[in-house]
């Protein structure tokens, strides 16, 4: 996969999806990737804390203090993830890496924690068969995107607003697999 697209996938779609993103919390052990995307945005703070202890890096964030929490590692840990609904703002949402569409089991335990807390729970494609979950509290990551936004940014390699959109479809038995545990 060319390196460009994932850094611009995860983090061009929630900033682009959130009305107005003014708080970012990164969890990643490569967040150096996402930082040059982030700087993109300006008047927008960005935490960056490692994803090696999840739970520890979350016990210590202050509740309601993130717009958006990026989250650069695969976690089922259900109470790293009631953290995360306490760190976001009553319309935060969140992207979060998972195994992958073809490990239904696997994605069901996750987006069943996830469904706790946020009432859109959507995969989207990053590029040759790698996705990220986006769950919101209040965005539909297709229905509210900001096409201004995603459309005055500069600079890209892969992302626009079409990617964005596009970037949620899913074939059909990916849908049939899913059905009833995606929240859209």
């Amino acid at each position: 996969m060319k390196t460009f697209i994932y850094p611009e996938m995860m983090v061009h779609v929630p900033m682009c999806t959130h009305k107005n993103p003014q708080s970012v919390l990164v969890l990643s052990n490569d967040a150096a990737a996402l930082k040059g995307e982030l700087a993109r945005y300006r008047d927008v703070e960005v935490t960056y804390t490692p994803a090696s202890d999840l739970l520890g890096s979350l016990r210590n964030v202050a509740d309601s203090s993130a717009d958006v929490v990026m989250i650069g590692t695969v976690s089922e840990d259900s109470a790293a993830l009631a953290h995360v609904n306490r760190i976001l703002k009553e319309d935060g949402l969140c992207v979060v890496r998972h195994p992958g569409l073809d490990d239904t089991a696997a994605n069901t335990k996750l987006i069943q924690i996830l469904g706790n807390y946020f009432k859109i729970i959507m995969p989207y494609h990053v590029g040759e068969g790698t996705t990220l979950l986006l769950c919101s509290k209040e965005y539909h990551p297709t229905a509210d995107l900001i096409l201004q936004r995603s459309d005055l940014l500069e600079g890209h390699q892969y992302y626009n607003c079409d990617i964005h959109v596009a970037a949620f479809a899913m074939p059909q038995y990916i849908r049939k697999n899913y059905l009833g545990i995606i929240r859209n």
